[in-house]
């Protein structure tokens, strides 16, 4: 029988001693006493059993949903190394037995009677229980460290560093502040220096880069992680854990603030008065990420420095625009983009994706070369197929005439065992091959593309840009453009062949091929609407 082994070892302190190369071990022997030949090895590290959402066993199960599975049982060391959600360990369970394939549990030998599933249900169940239950146990840990005014973090605030201080039998950590000569202390103290002056978090992020200063892991400074600092009661001695910056602890009794929990290295006047700056120069209280974008190309567009372009208000919310993100964190010296006005940007795109794209014969085009590509791709994974079969033909038959001479007694089985062994490696190595070619042409697509199909979906959309909201508008938008890029007046758009991104209401995902021609498309075009005089192509 041909075998694949999983082994798993969470971030959890319980999972130390069980490590992997411990389970492998077991594995192992396993296989070996059952006469088992093992064609795979899956390990996931630090990775959670409660989730699926794991690189290497994705991977096992996509390989074994394959037209010829290269194993026909999973090893694990025990029932929660595969799975500590039941519902996860049944879906993926019911898969893997469709294709003939068993979960074996070397250390809780189960059978295929009633009472065999009935135990292996309640192993699973209990599994998932002390999962939950542990995971409580940790928080209720870990609240009751912060309490105690010990600090629950890796990476402490700039400015401490963390002293071990013995508690019993154990050592926990503690925060102490750094000498006062330290850079670290030293950047903090300017920052709520600064900030009491009355500049906002940008200006500060700009006085800072300008004066050399860097962040721990030598970056220049921006506002984000300017508000960071300025928000951190960690400066006035607070310990928090569980609980937001400026709030107070959960109602539900979860987070914790501990005052006075270590030294802090900021007068706690000083901290207030920042902070009622900070309130003051706010325009509301609503976090902006819980309100519904209005700019209809965030997240597509793009400034020619790299950094996104994000949507921004001026004169009360009079006046709308798109501005370099990196720009608006880190000030004038990192980028020279100007900042666009939201109604001219996007309705130059608009009338170029309406006028360049969505027409027929451009759809035509597009499809035909899409077309092509994807007949391209699997005539050359067929081809890569065929030589991999080709190859293990070759060696079957090479195989086949070793034997015989090995039965006739024409040569002895130590002289050719070398040799068997070498051509059994490649033959390994070979049918490898073959599944993952047969995965990969499965997952190219080959059927090729109707263009009534483009086309009614190219008319759905030239509708939606007009009538639509613009969440709609942006949802259709992103099912087709990659990317929007702006250099001074001058837009590259960049897209795909525009296919329906929903069908029947389910999702379907859209075609794209990796490479070619028929792939990414790009439309350069001169954005005369917001500053150009010039053709509004080339």
């Amino acid at each position: 029988m041909k075998v694949a082994l999983y082994a798993r070892v969470s971030s959890e302190a319980q999972d130390v001693e069980l490590s992997i190369a411990a389970q492998l071990r077991a594995l192992r022997d396993y296989a070996a006493k059952n006469e088992q030949q093992i064609v795979y090895e899956f390990i996931d590290e630090a990775e959670s059993g409660r989730t699926a959402s794991r690189p290497e066993f994705k991977k096992m199960i996509a390989l074994a949903k394959s037209n010829t599975s290269p194993f026909e049982a999973i090893l694990v060391w025990k029932l929660n190394r595969f799975a500590r959600n039941r519902v996860d360990s049944i879906t993926y369970k019911t898969l893997l037995q469709k294709k003939g394939i068993k979960v074996i549990s070397i250390n809780e030998p189960l059978d295929d009677t009633p009472t065999g599933k009935l135990m292996e249900g309640i192993i699973e169940s209990l599994d998932e229980f002390y999962s939950a239950n542990l995971g409580q146990d940790i928080k209720r840990g870990m609240k009751e460290n912060a309490l105690r005014g010990f600090f629950n973090g890796s990476q402490p605030p700039l400015g401490y560093r963390i002293i071990k201080v013995k508690d019993g039998p154990k050592q926990r950590n503690r925060l102490e502040p750094e000498s006062d000569t330290s850079s670290g202390i030293k950047t903090v103290r300017h920052i709520f220096g600064l900030a009491d002056k009355g500049q906002g978090c940008k200006e500060i992020a700009v006085t800072l880069n300008r004066e050399g200063y860097r962040t721990r892991a030598g970056e220049r400074w921006g506002r984000t992680t300017v508000h960071k600092i300025l928000t951190n009661e960690a400066y006035i001695g607070t310990l928090v854990w569980g609980a937001r910056a400026g709030r107070p602890a959960s109602k539900n009794g979860e987070g914790v603030k501990l005052g006075n929990a270590f030294p802090g290295i900021i007068d706690k006047e000083v901290f207030q008065r920042v902070q009622q700056n900070m309130t003051a120069r706010q325009p509301g209280n609503i976090h902006p990420r819980t309100i519904p974008s209005q700019y209809l190309l965030s997240g597509l567009a793009f400034c020619g420095c790299g950094a996104s372009l994000t949507g921004h208000s001026a004169k009360s919310g009079r006046h709308f625009y798109y501005q370099c993100n990196r720009k608006f964190k880190q000030g004038n010296e990192v980028c020279n983009g100007q900042a666009i006005p939201k109604s001219k940007l996007e309705s130059a795109v608009i009338t170029q994706i309406k006028s360049r794209i969505l027409t027929e014969e451009n759809l035509e085009n597009l499809v035909s070369l899409v077309n092509k590509d994807l007949e391209l791709a699997s005539v050359q994974y067929n081809e890569r197929l065929a030589v991999i079969d080709t190859e293990l033909e070759d060696i079957r038959q090479r195989l086949n005439r070793l034997y015989e001479a090995i039965e006739s007694g024409k040569l002895d089985y130590s002289d050719l065992s070398p040799r068997i062994k070498d051509l059994r490696s490649r033959q390994s190595d070979l049918e490898k091959s073959m599944i993952v070619a047969e995965a990969e042409l499965l997952a190219s697509g080959s059927e090729s593309i109707k263009i009534e199909q483009v086309k009614a979906y190219a008319g759905d959309l030239k509708q939606l840009l007009a009538e639509a909201e613009i969440s709609e508008c942006k949802a259709f938008l992103k099912t087709f453009v990659k990317k929007i890029e702006i250099n001074g007046n001058e837009a590259t758009l960049k897209y795909r062949l525009p296919l329906p991104g929903l069908k029947n209401g389910k999702e379907v995902l859209p075609i794209e091929t990796l490479g070619g021609a028929g792939g990414i498309r790009t439309l350069y075009l001169l954005t005369a609407s917001y500053g150009s005089s010039k053709q509004p192509m080339h």
